[in-house]
């Protein structure tokens, strides 16, 4: 696991910079392979922060953004969207799983027999 933050036009804070940290690990736990972020914070305007994640996990690509006045809800909205991203992936790929939909139709129906 490779995650990168960057800080543009603000100071770098440990403490930012652990909770980015912390928060992009998580997707792990979601993800097969190992994952490569990439996270950019920045602070426009004097008050308006931006996030910017770029995540790569062997052959998926997730990319989010989000812009709000609280640097912390900036990194808790951006999670939220990679995750929700990758969840729609997952479940994409096991309903195109090879015959999977054919399969459930053709299978007999359970009959309850009574004695």
């Amino acid at each position: 696991m490779n995650i990168s933050i960057t800080f543009r036009h603000m100071d770098a804070t440990e403490a930012v910079k652990g909770y980015a940290n912390e928060k992009i690990a998580r997707m792990q736990r979601f993800l097969r392979t190992p994952l490569k972020a990439q996270v950019t914070l920045s602070c426009q305007h004097d008050r308006l922060h931006h996030i910017e994640v770029d995540i790569h996990a062997g052959h998926d690509h997730f990319h989010a953004h989000e812009t709000s006045e609280d640097m912390y809800a900036s990194i808790d909205k951006v999670v939220d969207k990679v995750e929700r991203q990758i969840m729609t992936a997952k479940k994409a790929l096991t309903a195109k799983k090879k015959g999977a939909d054919r399969a459930s139709a053709h299978l007999p129906a359970y009959v309850a027999v009574e004695d």
